[in-house]
């Protein structure tokens, strides 16, 4: 018989209900993880302590799990239970990621958000390369016809968090540092404004779906969790648009945090 759960921890289940049960199940651990009776990373009890716990079968416990599995609350590991998810460890402030402070520092915006979540950054999958410009590209670019594209993952503490993908106009990219594997201290941004072109404001597109077979492959992704896809187009103090950045970032890393004025 396994050991009986905490007194207080989980509740009963109700009889009169016309909530199936292994809905009320997952209702209760929900409300434990909600109130920090399961802290982040903490196990969940086993498929056996909540079976005795509820007098249920091992079937109607595992249902219970798909559900919070199912909404990015938790993860199983093989062999040794069902974990809570930890909460987002980066907030992105969009008001202060592309500071030139940051690039005068030669900090790129993805290094200063690692900073300050305490992790540390990694990127691979770099692969750079010129290549004909989408339509829609070349639109948000001012219907150029190919472009410079650099494509890498971001990493903290060596779990994946997005991928992106830039696309630069080859008559600015071209034969310069924007062209290297390694684009040096400050990232594209700081070189785009070495050869001129300052920056003057950034537009961003911002929506939440489903993940694609290759982003769950990509970002190691749980079942359940979603992505956020982001578009930003950076525009020079001419009003040309000098490149167009696709990101696609595991939802439960990030918190997007943003400053608005109020007139």
């Amino acid at each position: 018989m396994s050991p009986a759960l905490p007194s207080g921890l989980l509740g009963d289940l109700d009889p009169t209900s016309d909530r199936a049960v292994f809905r009320q199940i997952a209702d209760q651990l929900r409300e434990a993880i909600d109130r920090g009776r399961f802290r982040e990373g903490e196990k969940l009890p086993s498929e056996a302590e909540l079976v005795e716990h509820y007098g249920v079968s091992r079937m109607t416990v595992r249902n219970s799990f798909s559900i919070l599995q199912g909404e990015g609350l938790v993860h199983a590991e093989h062999g040794k239970g069902v974990f809570v998810r930890p909460r987002p460890p980066v907030r992105r402030l969009a008001s202060d990621r592309f500071a030139r402070r940051h690039r005068e520092q030669g900090k790129s915006a993805f290094i200063v958000e690692a900073d300050a979540a305490g992790s540390h950054p990694q990127v691979d999958s770099l692969e750079v390369k010129e290549e004909k410009a989408s339509q829609e590209i070349s639109t948000r670019l001012g219907s150029v016809r190919r472009v410079l594209a650099r494509r890498r993952r971001y990493l903290l503490d060596g779990r994946p968090v997005e991928f992106a993908t830039s696309y630069l106009p080859l008559d600015i990219a071209r034969g310069t540092q924007i062209a290297e594997p390694n684009p040096g201290p400050g990232g594209i941004y700081a070189r785009l404004e070495e050869l001129g072109h300052h920056l003057d404001h950034f537009e961003e597109e911002i929506r939440a779906r489903m993940p694609s077979p290759d982003e769950v492959k990509t970002l190691r992704l749980a079942s359940g969790v979603p992505v956020i896809h982001l578009i930003r187009t950076a525009f020079d103090t001419e009003g040309r648009p000098v490149e167009v950045c696709d990101t696609v970032m595991a939802a439960d890393a990030y918190v997007l945090s943003y400053q608005l004025p109020a007139t």
